[in-house]
């Protein structure tokens, strides 16, 4: 009797969790990436951003969350107030591919199918791992730039293109049926790399990367105009502060605990 006891516990606690809920979706909406070549943290220059995403709801206040996302970013010093960063002149690209796991907390009771609690604002936090590679335009060609070390890396040494962030934002989650929701979300990733852009340090020796990596690693590293700005040793980037980007837009989430079953108290 005590075994069969624990075993329908057990399995209410199950039919339980399991009623509230787990979900699953797509994303679709805008990239941005903020670092030194957008100081001004500008939103001037959107890309489309799109990915799929689990959801655990542990309670009407507390989630899980793991999506996997990409996404374009870029940045122009052409587009900058600054009179050095257009002075400067670099530009990039590069395709983000990230995948996040976080936790949300509602600040409203949220329960599909609740007519009393079918929306909430939430906050997020969590990690994330994401993969970039930086590129710029030259002679009507994409070229990557962490191969040339561009600032003076040595072999071997330059920058790693799979890094962590600190996933963090928030948000807004409402009903549009017991089994589907709409989030409108903003997550933004604090990261421990300043090279997202390719641009973090000072200027190196041209002569000595020209011989090292190639004319072209010395081109792109100094695009000055007038070539005025890039001498070796004078400062290209700001390494004292990370870069960043961020994911704006909307998921549309499907929840399997479309049956509703009784709970255990």
């Amino acid at each position: 009797m005590k075994k069969i006891l624990i075993l329908l516990l057990l399995t209410s606690s199950f039919y339980s969790i399991n009623a509230q809920s787990w979900e699953a979706g797509g994303w679709m909406g805008m990239t941005y990436s903020f670092g030194d070549i957008n100081t001004e943290s500008r939103f001037d220059q959107p890309h489309i951003g799109f990915g799929l995403m689990t959801r655990f709801n542990f309670n009407r206040r507390l989630s899980f969350k793991v999506s996997a996302s990409y996404g374009e970013i870029s940045g122009d010093d052409a587009f900058s107030d600054e009179p050095f960063q257009r002075q400067r002149n670099l530009s990039f690209r590069s395709n983000i591919f990230d995948g996040t796991a976080q936790f949300e907390f509602n600040f409203l009771k949220y329960e599909h199918g609740s007519s009393d609690h079918s929306f909430t604002p939430y906050l997020l936090a969590g990690m994330s791992m994401f993969w970039f590679n930086p590129e710029t335009r030259y002679n009507n060609s994409w070229v990557a730039l962490q191969p040339l070390g561009t600032e003076g890396q040595f072999r071997g040494n330059e920058y790693n293109l799979l890094q962590p962030g600190f996933a963090y934002g928030g948000g807004f989650k409402f009903d549009i049926s017991y089994e589907w929701s709409i989030n409108l979300e903003v997550s933004a990733r604090y990261l421990f790399t300043d090279h997202l852009d390719d641009v973090s340090g000072l200027y190196p020796d041209l002569e000595d990367l020209a011989e090292a990596r190639g004319n072209i690693a010395a081109e792109l590293a100094d695009r000055s105009i007038d070539g005025i700005i890039g001498e070796s040793g004078r400062q290209r980037g700001n390494s004292q502060d990370n870069d960043s980007y961020m994911f704006v837009g909307f998921t549309l989430a499907y929840n399997f605990a479309a049956v509703r079953c009784f709970r255990f108290y």
